[in-house]
Formats: C-alpha cells, structure tokens, sequence
C-alpha cells in the first residue's frame, strides 16, 4: 500500500540552496521504498542507512542561516523544542533496537557455542532464548502502540515541514524494523496528513526471514541449523552496525538544535 505524503512547497527556506534540494531527495528515496509490501534484512539496512544520511544532511541545512533564523524565532521556540523531542523519540527506538538485537544475539550465540562444544544445557538454553524473544515481541508490541503520535507544530515558517515528515519517516522505518524482528505479518503504515501522523494497518507477505526461520527450528525442536543460525547472527550484525551509525547521526543533529535553542 501506498504511503501518501503531503509536504508543503515551501518546505526549506530555499528550493534552490543545493543542501535543501539534496534533502529533498532524499527523503523522496525514503518515502519511495517504504511503500514496499515486504520487508528483507537488505532493504531494512539500506533504509537505516538511508536515514543516517538524511539526518547528516539535515543536520548541515540546519546550519543553513534562514534555517537558523526560523529555527532561533522566539515565537517559533516551542516548535523547537518539539523538534528536539522527536529527535530524542527517534534515538529512543535506536537504543532500544540495538539492546533488543544485543540480547538476541548473546543468546544466539550461548546455542552456537554449545552445538559446537556438542555439550551444555541446549533445551534449556534455547527455552530461555524463546521466553526472551516473547518478552521482546511483547515490548515492540507495546512500543509500535506508543508512536501513534500527534505533531503540533504551531509555526509561521514553513522550514518546519521537512523535519516533520523526516520524523514520521523515521517513525515509519522503526515500525518496519520491530515487525521484521517479531516476525509480525502485520505492521503499522504511517503518513503525514495535516500535520498529524494516522496510523494504518498494512498486511506483509507470511515470509521468513533470519529471526522467524530461527524461531520456527526452536519451537519445533529441530536441531539448529548451522547455516541459519549464522544467517541471523550476520543478520543481527548488520542491523547493529547501521543502527549504531544512526544512533551518532541523531546525537550530532540534536546538538545543532540544542545549540540553536542556547543561543
């Protein structure tokens, strides 16, 4: 399903300032593969890549003058704040996917090493592992509920908008990546409609991926794969690596918006 975007014409403080247009297509690449059906480990890393490189660019418009100017308003305080607390929302669910992806792969590799040293508690290593992941597929859970979030920028300058739907997108992609965690057939499509951030249900495609194809081995009690079970662990840290470069991308560009507001 689609996902409709309506962002303002007049969303940078200059169209023509090459920063803003680099922006502009970025976010044009985000939206365009998150209407994507189903979700793999590639695109999922590609999109938090993708999304490290958004806020790297918005980050540098930012220090754009007009950017600043609009950002620094006295009337225009509140809004800026609420940009630095979505920027914080943001980095919240990247410290909590990177603790959830460090608890499944400890546990991983606990069964790993006891398949290769052919001794240890394997049933009980793996039902500790499955109790985990239902604890973690609960907390996505609760978590993908929380970010029904309403955006309430009051502002005269429409230099807001970008950040706005950088954000939804964000959002969106987060949403993305705990379904692809849980193994969830279903997940929470988000758009920026009006300055509010709507929630629908989209259906994926019941595919497996590294965690589900794991998941499934377990609860039948099959004999772990060695091959899949090296499939997530690459899988894991992979998504590890990107989100750790998001997670240094969104500290730079909350310093630049604490900055503004301490001027």
């Amino acid at each position: 399903m689609a996902i409709s975007f309506h962002v303002r014409s007049n969303s940078f403080p200059s169209r023509l300032h090459p920063q803003a247009a680099h922006v502009d297509e970025q976010l044009i690449r985000l939206r365009s593969s998150e209407e994507a059906s189903t979700s793999s480990s590639s695109s999922i890393c590609q999109r938090l890549n993708n999304l490290q490189e958004l806020h790297q660019s918005l980050e540098k418009l930012i220090h754009l003058p007009a950017t600043e100017h609009a950002l620094a308003q006295e009337q225009n305080k509140k809004a800026t704040e609420k940009l630095l607390d979505g920027s914080l929302r943001i980095l919240d669910l990247c410290n909590i996917s990177r603790d959830a992806l460090s608890q499944m792969k400890e546990g991983l590799m606990e069964i790993q090493s006891i398949l290769r040293r052919k001794r240890g508690d394997l049933s009980g290593e793996i039902k500790k592992y499955l109790a985990s992941r239902r604890s973690l597929k609960k907390s996505f859970q609760r978590v993908v509920k929380s970010l029904k979030v309403k955006q309430n920028l009051k502002c005269n300058d429409d230099s807001f908008a970008v950040f706005e739907e950088a954000e939804a997108i964000s959002v969106n992609l987060f949403d993305s990546l705990f379904c692809f965690m849980s193994g969830s057939k279903t997940c929470s499509k988000w758009s920026l409609v009006s300055k509010l951030i709507n929630q629908k249900k989209v259906s994926y495609e019941a595919q497996g991926n590294e965690f589900t194809k794991v998941d499934s081995e377990f609860q039948s009690e099959k004999t772990l794969k060695m091959e899949d079970g090296q499939n997530l662990e690459s899988c894991i840290q992979d998504l590890e690596d990107r989100l750790e470069s998001l997670s240094k991308s969104l500290i730079k560009y909350r310093v630049s918006i604490l900055n503004i507001l301490g001027q």
